[in-house]
């Protein structure tokens, strides 16, 4: 119980934080609005889709900006690291990894800020659910998941890097390909043969697949069980990754 407390410390922190500094959310705002608006009315029109183009993009966009929303936890523990907040956090007597729960967990608060954002900005444009409300609301759990599982990704990232910026461009080169090599935006199957071989198994293209079954009814296949695995695998391998190397990095 001592962890969850502690956790939780750290969780308000964060959202106190973000409350007093508003501008650092504007970039994970403001990036989706443009990125729907971009998609919908300068490329819509040339992207054939099996469904009308604002529905099968608001799941590929939500899923894109929740995960690039994670850049928080590498930029924030990196701060914290340089500022030296991080040894005054270890000569407290709390749970070491409390720090990087207590981030990841404000993370899900942001990421569900964000998902409100895209799926208003959504609906503005055409977008509509056509699905049960049991279904939707499984689609929003596996989505904040899913983000949940990529924050400890970038936590890790941020342990690492030497700064802000290193964070951001790191974790960027690896999640952008990923994101854009996958079925956010467009079907696999226009994409070159060896390109849609890996957007296949891409796990953004196996979780955007499965949030258009969620939401707009579209054939599922194995999607949302694979969706969910990769989503607890990522959890798995990278939380205890994370927390270890942040031990190591608290005990110099």
């Amino acid at each position: 119980m001592t962890d969850v407390a502690d956790s939780l410390v750290i969780l308000k922190r964060n959202l106190i934080r973000f409350r007093r500094q508003p501008e650092m959310l504007v970039g994970y705002t403001v990036q989706p609005i443009m990125f729907v608006l971009l998609f919908v009315y300068v490329f819509g029109g040339s992207i054939q889709t099996p469904v009308p183009y604002e529905d099968f993009l608001i799941p590929g966009i939500v899923v894109q900006n929740i995960t690039f929303g994670g850049a928080l936890t590498a930029v924030g523990l990196v701060e914290d690291l340089n500022k030296g907040l991080i040894d005054r956090f270890r000569s407290l007597p709390m749970s070491r990894s409390a720090v990087l729960a207590g981030r990841t967990l404000a993370d899900v608060v942001v990421n569900t800020f964000i998902m409100l954002i895209v799926v208003a900005v959504g609906l503005i444009v055409g977008f509509s659910f056509s699905s049960t409300v049991p279904k939707v609301l499984y689609g929003v759990v596996l989505l904040l998941l899913f983000g949940f599982a990529f924050s400890w990704i970038f936590g890790l990232i941020g342990l690492y890097a030497t700064s802000a910026e290193n964070a951001q461009q790191f974790g960027f080169i690896i999640i952008f390909p990923l994101t854009f090599i996958s079925s956010a935006f467009v079907p696999v199957e226009n994409m070159p043969a060896p390109l849609e071989a890996f957007a296949k198994i891409n796990p953004f293209t196996i979780t955007v697949d499965a949030m258009r079954s969620l939401w707009i009814g579209t054939p599922a296949g194995d999607s949302i069980w694979q969706a969910t695995l990769w989503s607890l695998g990522l959890v798995i391998v990278f939380a205890p990754l994370a927390v270890l190397k942040y031990r190591r990095v608290s005990a110099r």
